[in-house]
């Protein structure tokens, strides 16, 4: 099937996407950086995007802040990826002084890179975002921000789909692609009700992935102790608030401790509260495993209860409607004061005002 046959919407004007092509062509060495904490979402868009530059004839260094989880590293693409945080000082040579092009994936704001931040702000190169959260700050001379899309992977297939290059792309970029979206969809359970996403992964199904396996791959590769750690969580930590419609949870770092904790355990376990009927909201607590003062939030909802609102509004952090983020800089138990508080008025704003007709 050809762009003529479904005719996918362009995702850059004209203008912006000759501009885009210009810059390309006329850079040697071309960055791709995303944010810390990659997902399965960063890691597969910014892979993704090294693949459509290698069908443009041209080599791109994929560096990210720090350590993905292991459910990724079977992606294609990844031993070539360079972590800033073990490579610090050649990093900041390249954004300093060689790098000509940088590509900014599933970021918004340049402090979503953390230690990264100084030197990609200092960075003379031009930057070309693309990215699906709202409210972009990124200086950038290309700007393709779809708060609406599913992730930065679909605009990553969108933008290879309008420049006629998705049929010279593999079964790599197919992979790739076809992880960030499913892992930002929570395998295709929200935010993925447009007929778009399903004919997008119709195509990628064309390159010979194996959907299954690479659902296997990411969901499917628990340790024992991940497991435990769910149980725990479920028996022990969950505190529900049925008036408010709301359950949240905590870890604290002798938790983690106790359940040998890697990254990437913790995936997921923010959705299991919203199994529970009559439960629109769902939050994680989960205290840093090496800085003092630091608590990771995670909140995820259901229907059109705006967690990205909440986020905002109490954790300095923000997102999408269904699933969001966040971080306080406290103890654990403040945190749990908050998140309670927080939980008490916002869904009291929420389920008390008029609410608009589907």
């Amino acid at each position: 099937m050809d762009n003529e046959k479904y005719p996918l919407q362009p995702v850059l004007d004209e203008q912006q996407l000759a501009l885009m092509q210009r810059l390309i062509a006329g850079s040697d060495e071309i960055l791709i950086v995303c944010h810390q904490n990659p997902d399965g979402d960063a890691i597969g868009s910014s892979l993704g995007m090294a693949r459509l530059l290698a069908a443009l004839g041209k080599t791109a260094q994929v560096v990210v802040p720090d350590m993905y989880p292991d459910y990724l590293m079977w992606l294609p693409g990844t031993q070539d990826i360079t972590r800033y945080d073990k490579h610090r000082e050649g990093c900041d040579f390249i954004l300093q002084h060689t790098a000509q092009l940088i590509f900014c994936l599933d970021f918004n704001t340049t402090s979503r890179t953390g230690d990264m931040q100084q030197a990609l702000d200092q960075s003379p190169a031009t930057k070309i975002l693309i990215d699906h959260h709202l409210a972009p700050t990124i200086a950038s001379t290309v700007t393709l921000s779809r708060p609406t899309a599913t992730s930065t992977c679909e605009l990553v297939f969108r933008l290879a789909w309008q420049m006629g290059l998705f049929p010279q792309l593999d079964n790599s970029f197919a992979a790739c692609i076809y992880c960030g979206m499913m892992t930002d969809t929570g395998a295709f359970t929200y935010n993925s009700s447009s007929p778009d996403v399903f004919f997008i992964i119709s195509q990628l199904l064309t390159k010979g992935i194996d959907k299954d396996r690479i659902y296997r791959n990411v969901y499917h590769t628990y340790s024992e102790q991940r497991l435990r750690l769910t149980g725990y969580v479920l028996l022990k930590k969950m505190e529900v608030m049925h008036q408010q419609h709301a359950a949240f949870y905590s870890l604290s770092r002798q938790d983690l401790l106790r359940f040998r904790f890697v990254k990437g355990d913790a995936e997921g376990l923010v959705n299991m509260p919203l199994q529970m009927r009559g439960i629109k909201l769902s939050i994680s607590l989960r205290e840093d495993t090496e800085k003092e003062q630091l608590v990771w939030v995670s909140l995820r909802s259901v229907d059109n209860f705006p967690c990205n609102k909440m986020a905002e509004q109490y954790f300095a952090g923000g997102g999408h409607l269904n699933a969001s983020g966040g971080r306080l800089h406290c103890s654990l138990d403040e945190a749990i004061d908050i998140t309670r508080r927080a939980i008490v008025e916002f869904t009291g704003q929420f389920f008390n005002r008029p609410q608009q007709p589907q």
